[in-house]
């Protein structure tokens, strides 16, 4: 029986290679001229430091456009409210995210019952596993979840025949 993964996941040596590129471009920028503005990519969390929360807005900018490059998905960025730590520092977490949760993934399985194709989907820890008798009907499952607005971003891995 034909099946594939419905999975979550960021590529992190093209994150790492996305916030190397985005600290390239503070240190040249003109407006980033003499500031401590800094990328710093730690597990899953990227640290934002700048002198104030306007260079913040300006690096988010940055880096999202850094991964646009990079074909890496900015859905799966998560940025947290930037604080102001100190007279001239501020700092902002972008959480990475990685795997579906339970409740993406009872998205995932509520959004294929609600077309009512020909296929079964059920959830197997932090992916969904859709399987069904022709594979015509997992390409429409694909196409569907495609469509679908689910604020992260996904890929459809193990395809079998």
């Amino acid at each position: 029986m034909p099946s594939f993964d419905v999975v979550s996941e960021v590529d992190l040596h093209e994150v790492r290679n996305a916030t190397d590129q985005a600290n390239k471009e503070v240190t040249t920028r003109f407006d980033f001229k003499g500031s401590d503005a800094s990328f710093e990519l730690k597990d899953d969390i990227i640290t934002l430091k700048a002198e104030n929360t306007f260079q913040l807005k300006q690096m988010m900018d940055i880096l999202r456009a850094k991964f646009a490059k990079r074909n890496v998905d900015s859905g799966a960025l998560d940025p947290q409210d930037p604080s102001e730590t100190g007279i001239n520092s501020a700092s902002q977490k972008v959480l990475l995210k990685q795997g579906l949760d339970s409740d993406n993934g009872k998205k995932v399985v509520k959004a294929i019952k609600a077309a009512k194709l020909k296929v079964q989907s059920q959830i197997q820890g932090e992916q969904v596993r859709v399987t069904g008798k022709k594979r015509d009907d997992l390409q429409q499952a694909i196409a569907l979840l495609r469509e679908q607005e689910l604020g992260l971003p996904l890929q459809f891995t193990n395809f079998r025949d």
